[in-house]
């Protein structure tokens, strides 16, 4: 019996170390991971595996309304070697660094309005433009009326903020030159023709008014690039202006809101006597855009891809896709997806291919 006991001792003593070791080996298999992908996240040049042409990423797929799978509004559009993004929702940050679009590298951002959703993360994505990238320049910034105020407020709230940095790091490492942001606001008259709000050698980009009522200046945005085009909606409802502006667009990323869904958001919240909820899941109907209503708009406009963003509501599970697209897919007839954070759309220049993958790094 004592043999017995001796060798259930020995085994258990083999098996922890064999467990302790594969503990040690976890551990050296994450530090290695981790290395890895900082060396991805800090490589020099992360976009130089892009061919010539438009590049669009969803850094920000979502709403206000969270979701799992999608941070606050954000789109990066890379035009050649320069990098924009479009509207600077909450963690989309982060989510530019996951996917290795650095801000360091962001010539300029364009917001489509003011509502909360869409600027949350423009303080940050301007401090670490500047702190990371020992940015001499201010961030250039391009929005509708009002984009002045936004821009100091922002400055304002990270004043503390740069002072401690600029003591800490030094200025070759924080340049007091490159805090903040360099507004370039301008006016979306609904009567008057589309704004041409930045030209560069082979890329032009345009501002058009959209439908957000009470939302006063709201506006979408118009990329081309040498022969490729893509249109970004913003929040808007269903509007003529945007069917305008994205006529024979490669691709239309446009907001989209289920109202099949959001009803039964509204229901929870009158049966769980939340008011104010359903107070607000009734008034978001008049001023978004439904998937088939936008479906219909992309249709008449002749784009060749459309791909939802600015999903609402949340759409945790994939199961649910179908639901949000109703018959959107069958109005449309062509390539329809409903955004991640991180999805990608390559549009090289001298073709119509649209080439789709996820860059969105998982740590």
């Amino acid at each position: 019996m004592r043999k017995v006991w001796i060798g259930l001792g020995v085994a258990a003593g083999v098996i922890a170390v064999g467990l302790g070791s594969a503990w040690l080996m976890r551990e050296r298999l994450a530090q290695a991971a981790m290395r890895k992908v900082y060396e991805q996240v800090l490589a020099v040049d992360t976009m130089k595996d892009l061919p010539d042409g438009l590049h669009v990423g969803l850094c920000g797929a979502g709403s206000p309304m969270a979701d799992p799978l999608r941070s606050g509004p954000c789109v990066a559009v890379v035009a050649g070697k320069d990098l924009f993004v479009v509207d600077s929702g909450s963690g989309s940050t982060r989510n530019l660094l996951l996917m290795n679009m650095p801000p360091p590298r962001v010539t300029g951002v364009f917001i489509t309005h003011y509502h909360s959703d869409h600027i949350a993360d423009l303080g940050e994505l301007m401090l670490q433009r500047w702190a990371s990238g020992a940015s001499k320049t201010p961030t250039p910034i391009y929005g509708p009326q009002g984009l002045e105020q936004v821009v100091q407020g922002f400055e304002q709230a990270y004043t503390l903020d740069r002072g401690y940095r600029i003591a800490h790091h030094g200025e070759a490492v924080a340049p007091p030159s490159g805090f903040g942001g360099e507004p370039h606001a301008f006016v979306a008259n609904p009567a008057a023709p589309d704004i041409l709000v930045l030209e560069k050698p082979g890329l032009k980009v345009w501002a058009f008014p959209v439908a957000h009522h009470p939302v006063e200046g709201a506006v979408g945005y118009r990329f081309e690039y040498k022969g490729r085009s893509v249109v970004i909606s913003g929040d808007t409802g269903p509007s003529e202006r945007l069917v305008k502006a994205a006529k024979g667009a490669d691709l239309l990323l446009h907001e989209g809101l289920a109202p099949n869904l959001v009803a039964v958001q509204k229901e929870v919240a009158e049966k769980l006597g939340r008011d104010n909820y359903a107070h607000i899941f009734h008034d978001i109907l008049d001023y978004h855009t439904a998937p088939e209503v936008a479906a219909r708009e992309a249709k008449a406009a002749g784009v060749g891809a459309l791909l939802f963003y600015h999903i609402i509501p949340p759409l945790p599970v994939r199961a649910l896709d179908g639901p949000f697209f109703g018959r959107s897919r069958q109005i449309f007839g062509g390539p329809v997806k409903v955004g991640r954070d991180g999805d990608f759309a390559s549009l090289p220049v001298g073709s119509k291919e649209i080439k789709w993958s996820n860059r969105l790094i998982v740590l």
